[in-house]
């Protein structure tokens, strides 16, 4: 979130109660655990296979979405 608020110039970020974030998750039809819970994620089979990222940094990946 600190790398979207970056890219968005958004100066800071209001923190959501976990209820919050649970009866949004249902509205929509997904999993609350999914934004509650952190992962550290390594692509070490897409790596392994070759794979080639166009976009390392989470700041040039967004700042494309956004100009896109």
């Amino acid at each position: 979130m600190r790398s979207f608020r970056k890219v968005m110039k958004v100066p800071f970020g209001v923190s959501h109660p976990k209820w919050l974030i649970k009866s949004g998750a249902k509205l929509i039809g997904t999993e609350a655990e999914l934004v509650l819970k952190s992962r550290n994620v390594i692509p070490q089979r897409l790596l392994h296979s070759g794979f080639k990222f166009q976009f390392v940094q989470i700041e040039k990946a967004l700042s494309n979405l956004l100009l896109s």
